[in-house]
């Protein structure tokens, strides 16, 4: 398999699946507003894997290791519920948008939070020096201007976040490393606690398991 350029994830073209999979969403909203509660369930459950690779994404990898993500998506998913009914959108790509705003937000909060723990401890040693923001803390990645934000921005962002949320974690932690981060295998090896040979290894292999989870979910939609 080639190397494709750090910030690039190549997904196969499946513009009808990809179109089917946004008219199901723009259904389930219409339905869900007028009280459908099958269609409720099934448009948060599609939002889930979204929202737990976009968590990921507003995080940057040494913040990752320290916050579960688990609980900035069930975060998420309460604050989506309780503010569905103030929801305006109707698309497809207006949802995801929503629920990527609301991911960054708890995101952030998160960050805030581990920070303030930290410097409260006062028996834990906080390497300051090295983190990831002028400021001095562990900061989320920002969504606008990083390459995460504009990674999550393509028409084929919901098949493409299901798939990366599908791989192991330590083959979605390489991809978010060298193609959203952008960072040099010997950054990502000492990031991952790894060698940079066995980082690229993997990350070749991440690209591989994404390519065959793209593949089965163009087949499905």
């Amino acid at each position: 398999m080639s190397d494709h350029p750090p910030g690039r994830v190549e997904a196969p073209a499946d513009e009808e699946g990809d179109a089917a999979r946004g008219a199901r969403i723009a259904r389930w909203l219409r339905d869900a507003r007028a009280g459908d509660e099958t269609a409720r369930q099934r448009l948060f459950e599609a939002g889930r894997s979204y929202l737990a690779v976009a968590a990921g994404f507003h995080l940057q990898s040494r913040l990752r290791a320290k916050v579960d993500v688990s609980d900035i998506v069930q975060e998420s998913l309460l604050d989506a519920h309780r503010g569905f009914d103030r929801f305006a959108g109707s698309t497809a790509g207006e949802w995801l948008a929503w629920l990527r705003r609301i991911a960054a937000r708890n995101a952030l909060d998160a960050a805030k939070r581990w920070r303030g723990a930290a410097k409260r401890d006062a028996g834990r040693e906080v390497p300051l020096g090295g983190a990831d923001s002028a400021t001095g803390g562990f900061e989320p990645v920002a969504p606008e201007s990083s390459p995460s934000g504009r990674f999550l921005r393509g028409e084929e962002e919901l098949r493409l976040a299901e798939a990366l949320a599908a791989l192991p974690p330590p083959q979605r932690e390489v991809i978010l490393l060298r193609n959203v981060e952008r960072l040099p295998f010997e950054q990502v090896a000492e990031r991952m606690d790894r060698s940079a040979g066995a980082c690229r290894m993997l990350w070749m292999r991440a690209l591989a398991a994404l390519r065959e989870h793209l593949d089965a979910g163009a087949a499905e939609g």
